[in-house]
């Protein structure tokens, strides 16, 4: 017996049907650069303790304007805050959030409980795990899978906060570990490499729910974990090609505007970049089917 949620997917605008999304040309062409920065606004949320790792509605609305129409079915198979489902509902695209902690389901829900007025949209938060998203939503239904996933277990320690100035280091993250739970299925516990085993399995079961010609874009970032860069990209990269997705693009989120009172460390003889200044939006996209030759 089918436990799928039931919710519309039908596009609610008068664009051309080849189109890729309502995105005007000047916008198409800003998205092009793929160097994208972002400003927080007062609904975001930035309190750590609210949620440990969040990602602006600004992004998540460019994103969902580059590749959505308005009323088509948007995902986000790690829902967190519920970030994506505020900027769907400004948009006026339907849209499904998964998570395993209820905390963040109600959250989630909570944020977008008051829809505008006029809206024929839904955007709801769904406690499941990701693994299970086949079983949920309509096969063919999904045109825009947008998350941002643990990073593997980079939470699952002790902050040093290394990035920050030496006198503002000690403040009150500092030795907290802010992993968002020890749930064995919880990405966020698992090295890299087990992270990146699951997320090819989770989106390769996924698949069925996307539309033909879809997209999924994941927002990441490269880690530091026992002294080691960890590239989490690539991982990243890897799982989705494994899963049957194609590479599309790479958009770097320049986060300088949003970095300050960062300290010097290596130097004067171990060069390393920041990484809390730049992070990864990966863009993938569902392989188009071979036409017959018949």
């Amino acid at each position: 017996m089918s436990d799928f949620i039931k919710i519309s997917n039908q596009r609610l605008c008068d664009c051309h049907q080849g189109y890729l999304s309502c995105i005007e040309a000047r916008n198409w062409m800003k998205n092009q650069i793929g160097v994208w920065q972002f400003m927080y606004e007062p609904r975001d949320i930035r309190d750590k303790k609210v949620h440990p790792a969040v990602f602006p509605i600004a992004m998540a609305k460019r994103v969902i304007e580059q590749f959505t129409h308005k009323g088509e079915l948007v995902i986000d198979p790690f829902v967190g805050s519920g970030t994506t489902l505020l900027a769907a509902q400004d948009l006026d695209r339907n849209a499904i959030g998964f998570d395993l902690k209820r905390e963040y389901v109600d959250l989630s829900n909570s944020r977008v409980a008051t829809p505008p007025a006029g809206s024929c949209c839904r955007q709801l938060a769904v406690c499941d795990d990701a693994r299970n998203i086949a079983l949920r939503i309509m096969p063919h239904t999904v045109k825009l899978a947008f998350t941002s996933p643990p990073y593997a277990n980079i939470l699952n320690r002790e902050r040093k906060n290394k990035s920050r100035r030496g006198d503002l280091r000690e403040n009150d993250q500092f030795g907290k570990v802010e992993q968002y739970s020890q749930d064995p299925n919880d990405l966020g516990t698992l090295s890299a490499d087990d992270f990146e085993k699951a997320i090819s399995e989770i989106f390769r079961e996924m698949m069925p729910v996307f539309e033909e010609k879809a997209h999924v874009l994941i927002n990441i970032t490269d880690a530091w974990i026992d002294g080691k860069r960890v590239p989490l990209h690539i991982n990243i990269i890897n799982a989705m090609r494994t899963a049957g997705y194609e590479f599309r693009n790479t958009i770097i989120w320049d986060r300088r505007n949003l970095v300050n009172k960062i300290g010097i460390f290596g130097w004067p003889s171990n060069y390393i970049t920041m990484g809390t200044t730049f992070e990864y939006i990966l863009d993938f996209a569902i392989p188009a089917t071979p036409k017959s030759t018949k």
